[in-house]
């Protein structure tokens, strides 16, 4: 966590999708020692952060090279290949549209089930 402070500043909400893994007693007990702020996440929602959107784009890549990874060593090489070929065009992509979507989630969330 204390990376998350190095990238982020002082200032920052921790986001997760309310999946069980990221909800343990350790997970939390972590997140408490270091004074870590959760973002409020409604149940049963979509996964609107953006690495998810990066796994898929780094899955993808990895699955058209033309031979794929065998061992976890040509793994890790590929992997570190192709996040430094990813362009920077798509993480910023990904972290603008945030707004966006979850404005979208919302509103059809209130179509659906208002409150």
């Amino acid at each position: 966590m204390r990376l998350f402070r190095g990238a982020m500043g002082l200032q920052f909400l921790f986001m997760d999708d309310n999946a069980p893994c990221h909800r343990t007693v350790a997970a939390e007990q972590l997140l408490e020692s270091e004074d870590i702020e959760r973002m409020d996440w409604p149940a049963r929602s979509p996964d609107f952060n953006p690495i998810e959107h990066v796994w898929d784009f780094l899955g993808r890549r990895l699955a058209a090279r033309t031979l794929p990874p065998v061992t976890i060593r040509e793994l890790r090489l590929a992997l570190q290949d192709e996040w430094a070929a990813m362009p920077q065009q798509l993480i910023d992509t990904l972290i603008l549209s945030m707004g966006r979507r979850c404005e979208t989630s919302l509103a059809v969330r209130e179509i659906i089930s208002p409150y």
